[in-house]
């Protein structure tokens, strides 16, 4: 394991939970959570898989990833401050030469990749739109949790320009927002195939989905998996939540 990395001020250094990798983190921007955890863990990786993160944050969902077996991550992050923790990340690691991050605009992914690049995509996108509710005096944060810079239809273009045909799409959102999701991805030729819902308990309704579309499919077969539940009680996560951190 590299040397233990200089901390700028604001900075902090976190367990990930997975192959004994440290996460550059800073207290005034968006950090990772188990939303990240659970995309990852979602989305179909298959062997040798070249992935592509948009929005990567400070590279979580990437390091999942490659511990899940994918050969490459690339991540796009608009934010400069992220981008180069998730960089400084990468090489605190040892990962640097498979996960690699791009500072950059998802609405302009042309300028950063060739077109059909990546088997397999996956985005964590800002949930709410910017009418709804507060929107934090952090632009940082602001920025990763309401559509202030780029919109969910950004995203799921900017994903079927990336990927192959037959390449898959995976993303976590709000269900609320589930009709739009459907409708953004079969408008751009991204199937809708797996769909699972995430809850708190049991007895809990759902409070995020996640949806995976295949490029190029034909519009039928959409399978929904079992409820995903975070805990079996107060602070203990459910037994398939705590086998993604082993």
């Amino acid at each position: 394991m590299p040397a233990l990395p200089e901390l700028q001020p604001g900075e902090r250094l976190d367990e990930v939970g997975i192959m004994g990798w440290r996460i550059l983190q800073r207290a005034d921007e968006f950090r990772f959570s188990i939303d990240a955890v659970l995309l990852a863990h979602f989305a179909t990786v298959r062997k040798a898989a070249k992935a592509a993160d948009l929005g990567a944050g400070t590279g979580a969902v990437g390091m999942f990833l490659l511990s899940r077996g994918a050969a490459f991550v690339s991540g796009l992050e608009l934010n400069p401050r992220l981008a180069d923790l998730a960089t400084r990340t990468a090489a605190l690691n040892g990962i640097a030469d498979r996960m690699k991050i791009r500072c950059g605009d998802v609405t302009q992914v042309g300028a950063y990749y060739s077109a059909g690049a990546f088997d397999l995509v996956v985005a964590n996108p800002p949930y709410r739109l910017p009418s709804a509710g507060r929107i934090s005096p952090l632009a940082g944060v602001a920025m990763a949790r309401h559509e202030t810079m780029a919109g969910l239809r950004d995203f799921v273009q900017a994903a079927s320009f990336l990927l192959q045909n037959r390449g898959r799409l995976a993303m976590i959102h709000l269900p609320e927002r589930l009709t739009d999701l459907c409708i953004e991805m079969r408008n751009a030729r991204l199937e809708p195939k797996r769909l699972r819902f995430v809850q708190p308990f049991s007895n809990s309704v759902p409070r995020m989905v996640l949806i995976e579309s295949v490029k190029g499919a034909a519009p039928a077969g959409l399978t929904v998996l079992p409820p995903l539940v975070i805990y079996q009680a107060h602070q203990v996560y459910h037994p398939e939540v705590l086998a993604y951190y082993q």
